[in-house]
């Protein structure tokens, strides 16, 4: 357990230092970030046509409202803590590599209902977007998180006494 989390901690202190260089940022998280706006306007205009994005916004043609994607609302550092906590847990290289990919696709699904539930909120409410967007959300994602690393220890339990029968 000791050595799980200096090596959870490691990889968070290296990860997180990462994520903040200038040429990550540039280069990776603000077109990602840019990429989910666009996936929500995506997702959104068969219903509501007045909705674009731009860049890291979304913004309604109608009502003026609009909501931009900030650093901790991209999802990335939420990926970044269940990477470390999946690259930090003795597994197999292959069951890594999955469970990263599953859990980082999970978050990003969670997260796009986020965005879109906040745009929306946001138009109706601001008091309820604020109380929503700073607490309520934040929560889920990261609780999200924990059910896919639960999850995958689950998993790894499961294939370890499939291993033990045989």
């Amino acid at each position: 357990m000791r050595r799980f989390a200096l090596t959870f901690a490691a990889l968070l202190l290296t990860l997180f230092t990462i994520e903040l260089l200038d040429p990550v940022q540039a280069a990776v998280v603000q077109p990602f970030t840019g990429w989910l706006a666009d996936i929500s306007a995506a997702i959104i205009m068969p219903m509501d046509e007045h909705v674009s994005a731009s860049g890291r916004i979304l913004r309604h043609s109608q009502t003026g409202f609009a909501v931009s994607i900030e650093a901790g609302c991209n999802g990335v550092e939420a990926a970044i803590v269940l990477i470390a906590g999946i690259a930090a847990y003795p597994a197999p290289t292959a069951s890594k590599i999955t469970a990263i990919v599953l859990g980082f696709l999970a978050i990003q699904v969670m997260n796009i209902a986020r965005i879109i539930s906040l745009f929306y909120l946001g138009q109706w409410n601001l008091d309820a977007f604020t109380w929503v967007h700073l607490y309520l959300w934040p929560v889920l994602i990261m609780l999200d998180v924990l059910v896919v690393f639960i999850l995958h220890l689950r998993h790894l339990a499961r294939r370890e006494l499939r291993a033990e029968a045989a």
